[in-house]
């Protein structure tokens, strides 16, 4: 199991993130100053410069107005069953 931002899920979690950001129609900076964070966050983790942790992306998600857990479920099927633990 690997832990690159550019695997098939991650990758799939940052389009997702990217399309509620807008979706919200959200800026970057906009997204960034609901956040109290620089504009440079939401560059970073969009482009796979940088991961999110949980508490990260569960207080993007509630700015965002996603439900977390609908979001993870679309990021699942980017994940091949050999990958996930059984």
């Amino acid at each position: 199991m690997s832990r690159s931002v550019f695997t098939e899920a991650y990758i799939r979690f940052r389009r997702l993130l990217i399309e509620a950001r807008r979706s919200a129609r959200l800026t970057q900076a906009q997204l960034a100053e609901r956040l109290g964070r620089p504009q440079s966050f939401v560059s970073k983790y969009e482009t796979g410069e940088r991961r999110l942790d949980v508490v990260e992306f569960l207080e993007l998600a509630q700015v965002l107005g996603i439900d977390p857990v609908e979001l993870l479920r679309e990021v699942q099927k980017a994940i091949p069953p050999s990958d996930r633990p059984t």
